[in-house]
């Protein structure tokens, strides 16, 4: 017993530092990916004197620490959004494996956890969503139903009733299909966007991992956070005057103050709500309703 609890220690261990490594590529990701830039070569440098940055300068967390939150060479301020991206990629690691164990949806679930790391802090910083990862992760998502459909001891958590794969499929049509819908009907309405097609291609990759029924999960946790935080913002912009215009297709444009808010955010926490506890919300909320019937 106490060999498998040390295995088990040893495991989080690992997860957490390899989740702070792969955090510390994110960063190089969420700068250079809206750019088009490599994300391979040239290797991480200072943005200020674009010199590279030495290996014990780069360490996660601990080097920004230790450096003050400034570049050794040119003391350009390095921002809190890197601890934060690797600290919160290294958490997400731990926690993955804390909940799922030594199982093949282990290792998935930390690359979709990073994947949703990277989306919010592009959607954050550039008002957009990255197709590198919301379109391989569509058939990724399907491929890991097929996988959870032949395979069950996966511990894939694909939600709803029948055969997962079918499951999957619906999720990234209902998913995609009610964000688009949604957006066209808002241009409609109001002569405004309501979605970006970026938006709907992560609920479309989102409803291929979780199924149908993590879908509408997802759009209801994430319009309960989207709607508590866009109103605050919206408040503190009205306040302060702020919320900084970018250019959006159709020459329209975002901002705070014109009720542009960025709503990939809140999708990738509600789904990282579902993976965690999806799985235990749908049993509960069927046998609620088999009781009531």
């Amino acid at each position: 017993m106490d060999e498998v609890q040390g295995l088990y220690t040893l495991a989080s261990i690992f997860a957490l530092a390899f989740g702070l490594i792969v955090g510390s590529f994110l960063n190089v990701c969420v700068h250079r990916i809206p750019r088009g830039e490599s994300v391979v070569s040239p290797r991480s440098r200072c943005p200020g004197c674009m010199n590279p940055i030495v290996w014990y300068d780069n360490i996660p967390i601990i080097s920004w620490i230790m450096l003050g939150a400034k570049c050794r060479t040119c003391g350009t301020t390095i921002s809190w959004q890197y601890p934060l991206v690797e600290g919160l990629t290294g958490l997400l690691f731990f926690l993955v494996f804390w909940r799922f164990g030594f199982v093949i949806a282990t290792p998935i679930y930390m690359m979709l956890a990073a994947g949703l790391v990277l989306i919010t802090f592009i959607d954050l910083t550039d008002w957009t969503i990255p197709n590198e990862v919301t379109l391989p992760g569509i058939p990724i998502g399907i491929g890991c139903a097929a996988l959870a459909t032949w395979y069950p001891e996966s511990g894939l958590r694909v939600l709803g009733p029948g055969v997962p794969v079918f499951s999957a499929l619906i999720g990234a049509i209902v998913g995609g299909g009610a964000l688009y819908l949604l957006d066209k009907i808002t241009l409609l309405l109001l002569r405004k966007r309501g979605m970006g097609m970026g938006d709907v291609k992560l609920l479309a990759m989102l409803g291929a991992f979780f199924g149908w029924p993590g879908v509408i999960m997802m759009l209801i946790f994430a319009s309960m956070l989207g709607s508590v935080a866009g109103v605050s913002l919206i408040m503190w912009a009205r306040k302060t005057g702020g919320g900084e215009e970018l250019p959006y297709e159709d020459d329209d444009s975002i901002s705070v103050s014109a009720h542009y808010l960025p709503f990939g955010p809140y999708l990738c926490v509600a789904g990282l709500v579902v993976m965690f506890f999806g799985a235990e919300i749908y049993t509960e909320y069927v046998t609620y309703m088999a009781v009531g019937l």
